[in-house]
């Protein structure tokens, strides 16, 4: 793709006001419930305390509009400036490109998206950053049996002299994604500090639930002037990402025959069991464990229940839709499989999609991807284009007529006590958005 002509400005971002902003944030446990999502937005009480933080935060850095839904979703807003906002049509869209800009502007308002929740694989709360200053290049020991060790975690020695924050090894870190969400106000501070920048309408979302898979259903479409946005809720340092799962679940109920333990023969059909052999038949060459690249799964992801009833939660993920469909029909089979095996006990499956693969609602408009990439050139590296192996919120606001590619927020390690991020990483990430908040305005 064809990289930008603009000038470059210099942007002096303060590293240790991004470092307290991330600390402060990241010691707010707030992982969501997957369990009470269905039901609430956000499924946690904890995520509100960020949620609140956040607003008072914004309005103290004199965001001019800074509101939040009864869901827990916070909007922050910025006018366009002067300038861009008197240009005249001369920014036309290509004639190859789905129209952007909003009714009464010259410009498209440009929207960018972090999580406040934080995974609960692992425990989230309370969080304790540890700050390891001017890395030397060793093994970093968080806790007995707790490390990062550079022999085995591919960036770390990249990051030598820089500073590098863990937790202590109790509880994940929460960079994913309270490292976008530090990112993404220091952006906006630059931008309200600095009206010479001239831009277009600037939205920010902070959203609940996102590692729930449910805080979509309840997403505020109607407030959101933006059609273009993008998520900073990626990994390593220059990551683009534009393609990600499709993603179903399917609920796998098991009903059996109660008896009395002790007068079971030929009446007990225990649901247990059938759910136990629903799970053994699952392919284990397509687990979580057993691919990556392009290889998508099969994953049980909880088993509950008694002898008369049991229920299996199992997710799918793959690139192409074949895939899942194949997987599905797997599952029916495998159904029946148990069916056969239990007589007198009945197997049904619900599925559900999550999301799909974003990939084909980038065709339309290139400038999505090239002002990424020239962003991301802008801070001095080159951009890095990967396929998400699972989804981001920006998946679903795709599916709902929002192009959302993926900004990397700099973490590593998510979802484990492992979590770790540099600085400087997260410093490049609030620079991104502060080249794409110019690029397009001028690109």
């Amino acid at each position: 793709m064809e990289t930008s002509s603009l000038f470059v400005p210099t942007l002096h971002l303060d590293p240790e006001k991004i470092l307290e902003r991330f600390l402060r944030y990241a010691s707010i446990g707030t992982p969501s419930d997957r369990h009470r999502a269905d039901t609430q937005t956000p499924s946690t009480e904890s995520q509100w305390k960020l949620i609140r933080l956040l607003e008072q935060e914004l309005i103290g850095l004199g965001v001019p509009t800074v509101e939040v839904t009864e869901h827990g979703f916070l909007i922050a807003r910025i006018p366009p400036t002067s300038g861009t906002f008197n240009r005249t049509a001369s920014h036309s869209t290509p004639s190859n490109s789905s129209d952007l800009r909003k009714e009464g502007s010259s410009l498209p308002v440009v929207a960018f998206i972090a999580h406040v929740d934080t995974a609960s694989d692992v425990p989230g709360d309370p969080v304790r950053p540890v700050v390891h200053r001017n890395y030397d290049g060793g093994k970093i020991v968080l806790a007995p049996g707790i490390e990062l060790d550079p022999e085995n975690q591919e960036r770390l020695p990249r990051y030598r002299g820089d500073t590098i924050i863990t937790s202590d090894g109790t509880s994940l870190l929460g960079a994913d994604d309270k490292a976008g969400v530090a990112a993404l106000v220091t952006a906006l501070e630059y931008l309200i500090q600095h009206p010479e920048l001239e831009h277009g309408g600037v939205e920010c979302i902070f959203t609940p639930d996102e590692e729930t898979g449910k805080g979509m259903e309840r997403f505020p479409l109607d407030r959101v002037q933006a059609r273009v946005a993008y998520t900073l809720d990626g990994d390593g340092e220059g990551t683009v990402e534009y393609e990600c799962f499709n993603a179903y679940r399917v609920v796998v109920q098991c009903r059996g025959v109660g008896a009395h333990l002790g007068y079971a023969r030929g009446k007990l059909v225990n649901a247990v069991s059938m759910a136990a052999t629903f799970v053994s038949f699952l392919p284990r060459s397509e687990s979580p464990e057993a691919t990556d690249g392009r290889f998508g799964y099969y994953c049980p992801l909880e088993i509950e229940g008694n002898v008369s009833e049991a229920k299996v939660e199992i997710f799918l993920r793959d690139y192409e839709m074949g895939e899942i469909q194949r997987r599905l029909q797997t599952l029916e089979a495998i159904a029946r499989a148990v069916e056969g095996i239990f007589p007198g006990g009945k197997v049904t499956l619900t599925p559900e999609k999550q999301y799909l693969n974003m990939r084909d609602a980038f065709t339309q408009d290139p400038r999505i991807i090239q002002y990424l990439n020239d962003a991301i050139r802008a801070t001095g590296i080159e951009p890095l284009h990967t396929s998400i192996r699972g989804g981001t919120d920006g998946a679903r606001l795709t599916e709902l007529g929002i192009p959302t590619p993926n900004i990397f927020a700099g973490g590593s390690n998510f979802h484990s006590l492992t979590e770790w991020v540099p600085l400087s990483a997260m410093v490049r990430a609030a620079e991104v958005v502060i080249h794409l908040v110019r690029l397009w305005a001028h690109g």
